[in-house]
């Protein structure tokens, strides 16, 4: 025992000499920020305030003392990188910083090099990989989750288009672009970026060139991803040009959100500039813990500057770097350095880089910084597999008059919300557009009514509206002159109108004819005029076709259009066989035949049980054609007896009612109604004639007929006016024309010797064009509708469009022929029917034969080997009635009966003489 007790002291003692000699005095730890800033001093208080709780806390690193030693990089990269150099000379286990994403870059190959872990919460590039740069670490959500809030942000109030202001440098120029991702994702798109020179470069001079740019475009929705210093200059000089007023509606990154929150007093000028701007701040759940820090912040920062949530993330960074120094320690590592060769062999000249050493147990110490699993002042810290943090949130704040006041929260959990995010943690997430909500928004000139979010063009100058210049069909559009000015009048002129005095904003516009007026513009050269700048929109008769919407956005159709083919037609002459037109041939033979096939099935089931179905063959022949005939007329007079036969006469009685019905509306139709007829019959027709075909000048027509139907030019003939296309087709210069449906009707209301010929064969309508994307195609197609639901729309036709009609003869398809696929369900069960019937009544018969009417053995002993004789037997046993055969049948069975009666009164008798004689002999022998 006593071996033993001294073996463990002696073990115990090198223990503590080995860990003594192994865990240093002092770890030093390394932070670069430009104290000057917000962010830097309110992250130098909190890295040392964190510095003393650690030092005073012999829990922690075990007595072991943790030094931060600062640097103020003053917003220069080049003292920052000094900076990171003096650090890994002096034993550095870690680097909190740099400030900015332009630095971490650069140190972060630095970090790489010398495996030194680099913990930033203020560079938050996207772009700043793991992969790429594995020593370093964002201890905060990075820009790309910032971003995606705003672009919820922007989804949420139903804009589609943002300008994006922000300072040219890593971080602001990859988070834009980062933002960029984030709204194509949700629809929307920034159609501006306006890049400033770095914070704090930027001048006045800067800013007001890029604000005015800004001003020039249509999007009123400003996203401003900047620092603190040039994003309160872009503000202060939007508050000159006039652009912090009503419409417009600016998001500021959370750079403003660390002003609200640390820079008190505010200066009245700058609070005023920045009234009604949508800003975010990290969201950070209350503790108590973080309470009790934040009442400490006043006597920490001798009221030299206000809290911001970055002092609680750089608090708990340095927590992190120090359990992770810990753990390392626990885990037998130890904190050595060691020299690089390859930087031996670069630094024997004056910059001195062999005094550069890499950090032993620099790998070791950032795996524990990454299994981080702590609860902090910024609530639970852990990082993902992509090293971001779980869930993270941003408060969203909406700067008032009186200060800045909460609207709600956007966590990556549940997007937008006025609960916050710690609450919906615990319940399913909900990403549904009904699920997110926000409180109400005080916007920029005071007004709570949410913005549109664009203007037109040019701050609001007049829209170049391109018209067609008319000369034909100038109901839709035309030129007039009022008063001695010009002007253009119209259907889709009063369309326009109408629809744009619904909108809430005016449009201020200008109508500008496109044309010579000697004959009908291209319309496609028109559509076309909006890509190149020439117009701002088209109004007119514009078709809505493929190519059109492939450059431009149009409208919601305020008139449907298609094309058809209207031909010259002559009056059908009255005939002697007109009766025989309502029906087409092969319609009449099929039927006749259902009619002669009814007869048949009639007189097959009845033949047997119906005395009016019997009698010499060429009786029951011409009963079986009556019989069909007069049921077409229901004056059939024979009597049907069988289930089976009433039953198929009352389904073809019913197929006679449809026929009968059809056949006199057909034959009315044609009798009192004008028939016209033409050769041409529609589309198909027309382009298998090789005839000519005309065109209105101007019309899409052209290139459908010649790339969709495969027409060649030659036979396409252009006409610009009605009285073109009727003198044309007079003259059969044409054999047809092919236009839009809305011209034709106007055409043939004066021209009724023409007629439309077969169905509209392509399916459009016409609206009014915009340039890609604009709102304002969007608004007007609402508007039209409700035109259209108000009748305000018809009322527009009926004013320029109503002319007083032809009649049926020329807007009418001529009657065409009642075919057999309009009665083919009829016939099909009519004639499932009849065969069942047939069947039914086959298997009756064959079970009835099968029982009575089989010949006796001896006749079928003597007849064994003809089966002629058997078929005769069933024919005649078919053709024999009912009631005979049943006669018959009964009496056979008498006969039989009686025949068996006979021979047993003869067996009887023939053994009662047998006895006799039997009895005779035995008396002799006696």
């Amino acid at each position: 025992m006593n071996l033993v007790w001294h073996v463990s002291i002696l073990v115990l003692y090198i223990g503590i000499f080995s860990e003594g000699a192994s865990r240093p005095d002092v770890v030093n730890v390394g932070a670069i920020f430009t104290f000057s800033t917000i962010n830097g001093k309110v992250s130098r208080i909190a890295m040392k305030a964190a510095e003393d709780d650690i030092n005073s806390d012999p829990s922690i690193l075990g007595g072991i003392k943790l030094s931060i030693l600062m640097h103020d990089s003053n917003v220069s990269g080049f003292l920052g990188i000094i900076g990171a150099l003096k650090y890994m000379e002096t034993d550095t286990v870690a680097i909190i910083g740099p400030q900015n994403s332009v630095m971490a870059h650069v140190l972060s190959d630095l970090a790489n090099e010398l495996h030194v872990p680099l913990l930033s919460f203020t560079a938050l590039d996207p772009t700043l990989s793991p992969l790429q740069y594995p020593y370093f670490v964002q201890t905060a959500p990075n820009d790309e989750f910032q971003m995606t809030a705003i672009a919820d942000l922007i989804s949420y109030f139903r804009w589609g288009e943002i300008v994006a202001v922000y300072s040219d440098d890593d971080q602001s120029r990859n988070g834009i672009t980062a933002l960029g991702d984030k709204l194509a994702e949700r629809r929307c798109k920034i159609t501006y970026k306006a890049a400033l020179p770095p914070d704090p470069t930027a001048t006045q001079s800067d800013v007001k060139d890029q604000l005015v740019k800004v001003q020039m475009t249509e999007a009123r929705v400003i996203v401003l991803h900047t620092f603190s210093k040039t994003g309160l200059l872009v503000f202060e000089e939007a508050q000159n040009l006039g652009m912090m007023d009503r419409g417009y509606v600016w998001i500021a990154s959370t750079w403003l959100s660390t002003v609200l929150d640390s820079v008190s007093p505010f200066p009245s000028k700058t609070a005023h500039s920045i009234q009604g701007v949508l800003t975010l701040r990290p969201h950070t759940p209350n503790s108590t813990r973080k309470s009790a820090f934040v009442s400490r912040w006043q006597k920490l920062s001798n009221n030299s500057i206000g809290f911001n949530p970055y002092g609680l993330y750089a608090y708990d960074t340095v927590w992190m770097i120090a359990r992770a120094v810990e753990l390392l320690l626990d885990q037998q590592g130890t904190i050595s350095f060691s020299n690089d060769s390859y930087l031996n062999h670069k630094g024997k000249g004056t910059l001195n880089l062999s005094a550069l050493s890499i950090f032993d147990g620099g790998k070791q110490l950032l795996d524990n910084i990454l299994r981080t699993n702590m609860t902090g002042l910024t609530g639970p810290i852990q990082f993902g597999p992509d090293r971001s943090p779980f869930h993270p949130s941003y408060d969203i704040l909406n700067v008032i008059e009186t200060g800045h006041r909460q609207i709600g929260y956007w966590s990556n959990y549940s997007g937008l919300s006025v609960v916050t995010p710690e609450t919906l943690y615990t319940r399913p997430p909900n990403r549904s557009s009904s699920s997110q909500q926000l409180d109400g928004v005080v916007w920029p000139g005071g007004t709570t009514e949410k913005p549109r979010g664009w203007v037109f063009a040019n701050n609001g100058r007049q829209l170049r509206i391109g018209v067609p210049n008319r000369v034909s069909y100038q109901d839709f559009v035309s030129r007039s002159r009022v008063n001695g000015t010009d002007t253009v009048q119209g259907y889709c002129i009063d369309v326009f109108l109408a629809a744009i005095k619904l909108l809430p904003y005016a449009v201020p516009h200008r109508f500008i004819l496109f044309g010579d007026g000697h004959k009908n513009p291209s319309y496609s050269e028109l559509v076309n005029m909006i890509t190149t700048n020439v117009f701002d929109a088209v109004v007119g008769d514009i078709a809505i076709v493929t190519n059109r919407t492939k450059t431009v956005d149009f409208t919601q159709p305020y008139i449907e259009s298609g094309l058809v083919v209207v031909a010259p037609v002559r009056k059908s002459n009255s005939s002697a066989w007109a009766f025989l037109r309502p029906f087409t041939p092969f319609m009449w033979a099929v039927t006749a035949a259902f009619s002669l096939i009814i007869g048949t099935v009639v007189w097959i089931l009845e033949h047997r049980i119906n005395d009016e179905f019997r009698g010499p063959p060429r009786k029951q022949i011409a009963t079986m054609l009556w019989f069909s005939i007069s049921t077409m007329f229901f004056a059939h007079r024979e009597n049907t007896v069988s289930t089976l036969g009433r039953v198929v006469i009352i389904i073809w009685l019913f197929v006679v009612l449809i026929i009968n019905s059809s056949y006199t509306a057909s034959l009315t139709s044609i009798l009192t109604v004008q028939q016209l007829s033409s050769p041409i019959t529609g589309i198909d027709s027309l382009v298998t004639s090789n005839e000519r075909i005309g065109f209105q000048v101007g019309s899409f027509a052209e290139n459908y007929l010649m790339e969709k139907r495969n027409i060649p030019k030659s036979r396409l003939v252009a006409l610009g006016s009605p009285e073109e296309y009727a003198v044309a087709l007079e003259n059969r210069t044409v054999a047809a024309v092919v236009d839009e449906q809305p011209y034709i009707e106007l055409f043939l209301s004066d021209h009724c010797k023409f007629k439309i010929r077969g169905q509209e064969f392509t399916k459009s309508g016409w609206g009014f064009a915009f340039p890609r994307d604009s709102p304002l195609a969007l608004d007007l197609s609402t508007a039209i509708l409700t035109l259209s639901e108000n009748g305000e729309l018809q009322r527009i036709h009926d004013k320029w469009l109503s002319r007083k009609s032809c009649g049926s003869e020329g807007t009418t398809n001529e009657s065409d022929e009642l075919q057999l696929e309009s009665f083919w369900g009829l016939f099909l069960i009519c004639g499932t029917a009849c065969f069942l019937a047939l069947i039914i009544y086959f298997c009756l018969m064959l079970c009835q034969f099968s029982r009575h009417g089989i010949p006796e053995e001896s006749d079928r002993s003597r007849g064994a080997g003809s089966h002629s004789a058997r078929v005769r037997t069933f024919l005649s046993f078919a053709d024999e009635k009912e009631d005979v055969y049943k006669s018959k049948s009964k009496r056979k069975r008498e006969e039989m009966l009686s025949n068996s009666r006979v021979k047993e009164n003869e067996s009887k008798r023939t053994q009662m003489d047998s006895s006799q004689q039997r009895h005779d002999c035995e008396i002799s022998v006696h």
